[in-house]
């Protein structure tokens, strides 16, 4: 239990806002007011590596932007194996940008996906393979050839708004921002990265094919031939 009314906020405040719903509660702002009172429930959030907890710092947040993620992980992800550098999504969007093509690409058509619509379904076979459902909101489309780009989020749009429920997809492509690399970023080499905001902080393996180095520091890039492991 957290005695101090400043280390209950600390817990409260350390949240990462993805409203994933896997600590019982729908939103981290109702978590949040449970912790008021039930600080010790901490432990219920699987964002929060409750292992570090110290004094002077209670809980060590796995998925909200602060600088040193890597070195606070010792560059390993949440099963112990390592990887190179953080993927970042870009700022004002709402989540990390992906390119997806369903399993059926006629769905595109038949369901008349379009910029805005919220959507879910979930990667599968060796693009990904990922057995969480991914949530998002569409940034574009290609009916032609069934190809979408979405922003990837957590699950609350799609249970208070509803959803295009687009099944099982491949996932082609991921574009973000590197700000923490443990290694040189060069083009046409492949990497193992930790996408910031990965609800189960697992590495993921994927062919820079795009780098452009920025000037305030870190990388722009798109990543493909993507696979976790």
């Amino acid at each position: 239990m957290f005695k101090e009314n400043n280390l209950q906020l600390d817990v409260i405040s350390a949240l990462p806002g993805l409203d994933c719903g896997a600590c019982g509660f729908r939103t981290c702002t109702l978590f949040g007011d449970h912790l008021a009172n039930n600080p010790g429930d901490i432990k219920l959030c699987i964002h929060i590596d409750n292992r570090k907890s110290q004094a002077s710092d209670p809980v060590a947040c796995l998925s909200c932007h602060h600088t040193g993620l890597g070195e606070k992980l010792g560059w390993k992800d949440n099963l112990k194996r390592e990887f190179d550098f953080i993927l970042d999504s870009f700022d004002n969007e709402p989540g990390p940008r992906e390119t997806i093509l369903p399993y059926n690409p006629a769905l595109v058509k038949d369901l008349g996906v379009k910029k805005d619509d919220i959507m879910i379904g979930r990667p599968m076979g060796m693009s990904c393979g990922c057995p969480v459902t991914h949530c998002g909101i569409v940034t574009g489309v290609d009916a032609r050839n069934g190809v979408i780009n979405w922003c990837v989020t957590g699950p609350l749009k799609p249970r208070l708004q509803g959803f295009i429920d687009i099944g099982y997809y491949v996932a082609q492509g991921y574009e973000g921002l590197i700000k923490e690399t443990n290694v040189e970023i060069k083009l046409g080499m492949r990497y193992w990265f930790l996408p910031r905001r990965c609800m189960l902080q697992w590495r993921h393996s994927g062919l820079v094919n795009a780098v452009t180095r920025l000037k305030e520091g870190g990388y722009k890039v798109r990543i493909e031939g993507l696979f976790i492991g």
